[in-house]
């Protein structure tokens, strides 16, 4: 918690957890160690929904480290939607942040969620998601395409999950609705505020790495989506079909242009080796003296810069450059 200002904007977090033993000690770590400028984390409310493993204990071990931490237990599972409530009527400041307790936060990522509070007309904002879990399998990587294609569309239009930010215009969500984020969304632009989405703001997780838990996941999504759409009448962006194509089709071309230059690279280097093979058992030449590829020879500093690249491999922005996608085993 660093360098408060007097109009810093004071948040409640709110984190709903149910067997999160592996995952919630490195949450509210991060939570407790978020760089914060304009912001001020007043309490980190965690919700233990009728939980059987170590979360409850490791949970009690970091309030007796940090006093903003809080814990309310529920003996019965009742869904994600009743721990939220059990949140929202805890809950002392009017701007709430809600992660889910298999998540993990960026460092800065509830500073660039709430500072978009400052502008009196925004009601919600939405963090990005990001996977951490290689795409070195056909389902990781429709996991990963599913977040990119998922991105995109955020950028045109908020669609938002995992972790998002937004004003207690209302006191708890109805027991029937499973999309709380969704939900939210709805009643934010029922009062005529703006929904945003923060890049910048990143959470990561894990995504599902069987076809069944994919499919398993996405059916809830959308079944929840549909059932919001049909008695409170609200659509959310992934099922305005129109949008999704578009975004679908663009992610699409990338895929057909990658698979090109894939399939040059490969003739290009089936040519260079049957090259090399005549080279070495027809003439007998083995380029002890090189035939140099001169458009290689360049001033290695000057083209670094030109491309915006600092030193270790990382970009202007600091970050280290990241394989688009990955090799995939089936």
């Amino acid at each position: 918690m660093l360098g408060l200002t007097k109009e810093s904007i004071p948040c409640s977090v709110g984190i709903t957890a149910y067997n999160e033993e592996e995952n919630i000690g490195a949450l509210l770590r991060a939570m407790v160690d978020q760089h914060l400028h304009q912001v001020e984390i007043v309490e980190i409310i965690v919700v233990a929904s009728a939980c059987t493993d170590r979360t409850v204990p490791i949970v009690r071990e970091f309030m007796a480290l940090d006093s903003r931490i809080k814990l309310i237990e529920q003996s019965k599972r009742e869904g994600k939607t009743s721990a939220i409530n059990l949140f929202l009527a805890a809950a002392t400041t009017d701007i709430c942040v809600l992660e889910s307790g298999d998540t993990l936060p960026d460092a800065y990522a509830v500073e660039h969620l709430v500072r978009m509070f400052s502008d009196p007309s925004v009601g919600m904002v939405g963090a990005q998601k990001m996977a951490v879990d290689t795409p070195d399998h056909i389902v990781s990587l429709l996991s990963h395409l599913r977040l990119r294609m998922e991105h995109t569309l955020c950028l045109e239009i908020p669609r938002l999950g995992e972790m998002i930010a937004f004003r207690k215009v209302f006191d708890q969500i109805p027991s029937d609705v499973a999309m709380d984020e969704a939900f939210v969304e709805a009643i934010v632009v029922e009062h005529g505020m703006q929904v945003r989405y923060a890049p910048d703001a990143v959470v990561y997780n894990t995504g599902p790495t069987t076809i069944s838990d994919f499919v398993k996941q996405r059916r809830r999504n959308h079944a929840g989506h549909l059932y919001l759409k049909h008695k409170y009448g609200y659509a959310v962006s992934s099922i305005q079909n129109s949008r999704v194509i578009k975004v679908a089709l663009k992610e699409l071309w990338g895929i057909i242009q990658l698979l090109w230059v894939l399939f040059l690279l490969a003739v290009l280097e089936g040519w260079s080796r049957l090259l090399g093979w005549y080279d070495f058992a027809v003439k007998g030449d083995r380029h002890v003296v090189w035939d140099m590829a001169w458009s290689q020879k360049q001033n290695v500093e000057t083209v670094r810069s030109q491309n915006g690249h600092g030193a270790n491999g990382q970009g202007s922005n600091g970050q280290s450059a990241a394989v688009e996608r990955p090799a995939v085993k089936v």
